[in-house]
């Protein structure tokens, strides 16, 4: 099975660069790097050039910005069966595709995998969902972040994988668009398994210590998508919108409350006004 990667990429190199070095190095080597480079000044040319005879690797420059429209955009030039859309400052452990592959070929319904997101540690958990237990999920319980995900395009709804372009960096909403696809597909009767066993690294950016404003920025994507699927009528979302816009970022506030922490107390209520705002700034005309 052919692996496309997407890797949608503005403002970073050396990252970049050290993406690229792990791909090098991975067991499993029928894969393709697909590059949609948003740069205006040639930052990663010379990277990409360095890498050009050592990996099936496509380096496409657009006139757009936009993480979502980026990655929709390399979807449409992928050969793989199998696709995914790597950051660019996350890096792969080296078996990372082979056990995809592995996975996908074990289990004959499985339309998704969901990989965990480590702290460059093979032991500390980074951004996203995460757990020790390999397990299904459904959208009740969704797992991972964008980075994470592997789709099997043989076992999708095709008419259902694409990027929204309101949602992700660059866009109108800023974060939210790995989540919102995931919950879409689900929905359509996709079957997903995350499991710890597959190891992705990428730096540590959603704790408090690192500031409100973040927090504030990316979680307008989560009211924003919620409110998207509330808008089709779609009931199950009935479990987010309690879950998420009242008891648990209440929970954490209690919880900053009791322990005297007024940084996470302050990180939770941002959450919490971010997410309420994004829902009631995602317009009913939005239909995608």
């Amino acid at each position: 099975m052919k692996v496309s990667l997407v890797l949608a990429t503005l403002g970073r190199d050396v990252e970049v660069a050290d993406f690229l070095k792990a791909l090098l190095f991975q067991t499993y080597k029928d894969f393709e790097l697909i590059i949609i480079d948003q740069n205006k000044d040639g930052k990663i040319d010379t990277i990409v050039e360095t890498f050009m005879s050592c990996l099936d690797l496509k380096h496409v420059k657009v006139d757009f910005t936009g993480n979502a429209r980026a990655r929709d955009y390399g979807i449409g030039l992928a050969q793989g069966r199998i696709i995914a859309f790597p950051d660019d400052d996350c890096t792969y452990d080296k078996d990372v595709l082979e056990k995809v592959v592995a996975e996908f070929a074990r289990s004959k319904n499985l339309s998704i995998i969901v990989a965990g997101s480590y702290d460059f540690s093979s032991s500390r958990f980074s951004i996203g969902v995460n757990s020790s237990k390999a397990q299904y999920f459904s959208r009740f319980n969704m797992m991972g972040v964008e980075f994470t995900q592997f789709f099997d395009l043989n076992k999708i709804d095709r008419k259902q994988f694409y990027l929204d372009h309101d949602f992700g960096i660059g866009s109108k909403y800023s974060g939210g668009e790995g989540f919102e696809l995931l919950y879409r597909l689900l929905r359509a009767g996709s079957s997903a398994f995350y499991t710890p066993e597959i190891k992705i690294y990428h730096p540590n950016k959603d704790h408090y210590k690192l500031g409100t404003g973040r927090m504030l920025m990316y979680s307008t994507g989560v009211g924003a998508y919620i409110r998207k699927f509330a808008n089709q009528h779609d009931v199950f979302i009935l479990y987010y919108i309690v879950r998420k816009m009242f008891v648990v970022p209440v929970l954490k506030m209690i919880l900053a409350l009791v322990l005297l922490n007024p940084k996470k107390l302050a990180y939770s209520f941002y959450n919490l006004v971010g997410i309420w705002r994004g829902f009631l700034e995602y317009g009913k005309g939005n239909t995608r």
